[in-house]
This record gives C-alpha cells, structure tokens and sequence, in this order.
C-alpha cells in the first residue's frame, strides 16, 4: 500500500446513494467490515415522506440535520422538530422515524454506536 493513511480516508461518491424500503435515500459515509465500532451515513428524505418506523436492536444512533426542515419521532412520547444544525439521539431499540415537514430535501448524518448492520434493524410497522 503507497498510502497508509488511505484506510482512514474516503471522499463521498453521489452515485454510491440507493433507496431503502424505509422511504429515504441513504449514502454509506463510513461503515468499515474491520471496525465495527462506528458507523456515520448520509440520509435523504424526499419532501412530505415519512421514513418506515422500525428501531435498531443493540444500536443507538444520533441525526445531526444538513439541511431541510422535519419531525423526529423517538418513542411513543417525543416529537422533536429538527432544523440544521439540530442533533437528536436515539437509544438502542427504541422505534423511531423522521418526516419531512419542508418543501426541499431532509438532509442529515446518521451516526451510529456500534455500526450499523442490516440485521440489526427491524421494522415495527
């Protein structure tokens, strides 16, 4: 390897963004076989969708919002409205979705300890 420092280092690729059965687009940011520590994805909600309810057994997660305006809903009792720059943490196993109350992109980072798997996440719907 000429550079060591390049298992450290990655630019984001646009073409690298799929669509889940959650309703959003996601770009995996860092989510490392070798680490499976951390993971940080970059989310998109189309305006007026509302992402599928589920929550993620044994992993906590944070949205750190971009840009556009939404609603997160943690849990049965809280409904938070999120704008850039806003953060909001979820604890592990606890159903959560997010709604686009604007007229552009919900755009935000999804942070989460340990990394995300897909076997981890269940739909509560």
């Amino acid at each position: 390897m000429d550079n060591p420092l390049e298992t450290y280092y990655s630019e984001t690729d646009e073409h690298q963004e799929y669509e889940t059965g959650e309703r959003c687009h996601i770009i995996e940011l860092l989510n490392q076989p070798d680490d499976r520590s951390q993971s940080v994805a970059r989310a998109r909600v189309e305006p007026g969708v509302t992402t599928a309810w589920h929550r993620l057994k044994d992993t906590s997660e944070c949205y750190y919002i971009l840009s556009g305006r939404g609603v997160a809903q943690i849990g049965e009792d809280l409904e938070q409205e999120m704008q850039p720059h806003s953060i909001i943490r979820i604890p592990a196993n606890t159903a959560q979705r997010i709604s686009n109350v604007g007229d552009e992109d919900l755009v935000f980072l999804c942070f989460c300890v340990p990394a995300f798997s897909v076997e981890n996440y269940e739909s509560v719907e």
